[in-house]
């Protein structure tokens, strides 16, 4: 039965608020891990690395149940990998809480956190927005996708303020029990299915190339393949600091609360550059928008190297918030803009992916680099390197943009 509700409705917006809270608790996954990540190495005995392999197959079981359960949704509707992603993620935190060591701790993130849990509150969410709104549609996505900056800007804070006062087991399971309860709520209030959608104008951006069989000139699976190359690159690069700004924190002597109070104003400011992304996407395109915000992206990670003082990377940590919240976001544009409609699902789905995997393996990478060296410098300076990896995809993509208008006008006239 069609839904009685209509694209851009008041419902829809109503709608996209109870997806913002979704979205902000069933986040909170991918954040936790981070700022309990001190104290589980201390109480496991292990190595950075080691304690921040939880974190990379959080990530990946993020990636990989995106998949699962964006298919679920389309066949069922939101609401079931919804209850099914709140069951799952509130278990999976009672099961960290309970976990022995490393390897029963790193199997209930991987699974149930990630897989299972966190999954269910991302790429479904973000799909079910696209089928409510027709007009503005950029800047409804990039609210529903706010909520996962959101959640690292509201849980960091919070977690660590409890393992301080409990400690992380205790904390892990008070989490479990409110979330689990929290989003079960929420997700029965997404029963009704989208509207049936009318074919609409294109959703271009102005400059955008029409979307054909060969994006940017180039058959879809190389376009497709640099799109999933360039999302793993510029993610590595953006879980430096997102992954170990509290344990680089700690290293300094700072403490881990004050690293933790970081990691919020990055993600904070993370929101409003997401937003921001919205409107700019609308406006010039989500390609330009990906290399404009690969190029602050790589500026903000130098900025690293040379502050290392408590008031200076405050001041970066904001401004890498401000400069790379809108780079994910940018590829579902740029896949809308350039790919044939028809398949924008797919490959949305798949880039997203990339980005997932790219911070799974830049947490753990870090970390890596963290033992060879036992610095963070050499760390920062891998994530400069893969960052430039995106920017050369992004400026190579636009300049073939740019080629192929003055050849499409010769031909048309």
């Amino acid at each position: 039965m069609a839904s009685l509700h209509r694209p851009d409705s008041r419902y829809a917006v109503y709608r996209l608020l109870v997806t913002l809270l979704l979205m902000t608790i069933g986040s909170s996954g991918m954040y936790v891990v981070s700022v309990v990540l001190p104290a589980v190495q201390a109480e496991f005995g292990i190595a950075r690395a080691d304690a921040s392999l939880p974190y990379t197959l959080l990530m990946i079981g993020f990636g990989i149940g995106g998949m699962f359960m964006g298919r679920l949704a389309d066949r069922f509707g939101v609401m079931w990998p919804l209850l099914l992603g709140a069951l799952c993620l509130g278990i999976g935190y009672v099961a960290c809480a309970l976990s022995g060591g490393i390897v029963a701790f790193t199997l209930a993130q991987a699974v149930l956190v990630g897989m299972l849990g966190s999954a269910a509150a991302f790429a479904p969410l973000v799909a079910d927005t696209s089928l409510w709104f027709v007009k503005r549609r950029g800047i409804a996505v990039a609210v529903c996708a706010s909520g996962n900056y959101l959640a690292g800007a509201v849980w960091p804070p919070i977690v660590q303020h409890f393992v301080e006062l409990v400690g992380w087991r205790q904390t892990y399971f008070g989490l479990g029990i409110f979330c689990g309860l929290t989003m079960a709520a929420l997700a029965l209030l997404m029963r009704p299915r989208p509207p049936d959608m009318q074919p609409d104008a294109p959703a271009s951006a102005p400059g955008a190339a029409a979307p054909d069989a060969r994006p940017f000139g180039l058959s879809l699976g190389t376009a497709q393949g640099l799109l999933c190359i360039s999302g793993v690159a510029c993610c590595v690069a953006m879980a430096m600091p997102q992954v170990h700004i509290v344990a680089y924190c700690s290293d300094l002597g700072f403490g881990a609360a004050r690293g933790a109070q970081m990691l919020s104003l990055m993600l904070a400011c993370g929101i409003v550059s997401r937003l921001v992304s919205g409107f700019v996407c609308d406006r010039i395109g989500g390609l330009r928008t990906l290399l404009l915000g690969a190029a602050l992206q790589c500026i903000a990670l130098m900025l690293f190297l040379p502050f290392d003082g408590l008031a200076s990377l405050f001041v970066v940590s904001a401004l890498f918030g401000l400069f790379q919240g809108g780079i994910v976001p940018s590829y579902a544009i740029i896949v809308r803009e350039h790919f044939p409609p028809t398949e924008a699902g797919g490959r949305v789905g798949t880039v997203l992916m990339c980005t997932l995997f790219g911070m799974a393996l830049g947490g753990w990478m870090s970390g890596k680099v963290f033992d060879l060296t036992g610095s963070y410098h050499a760390a920062f300076l891998n994530g400069i390197a893969w960052n430039l990896v995106t920017l050369s995809i992004a400026a190579m993509l636009w300049w073939r943009t740019r080629q192929e208008r003055p050849a499409l006008r010769s031909l048309s006239s």
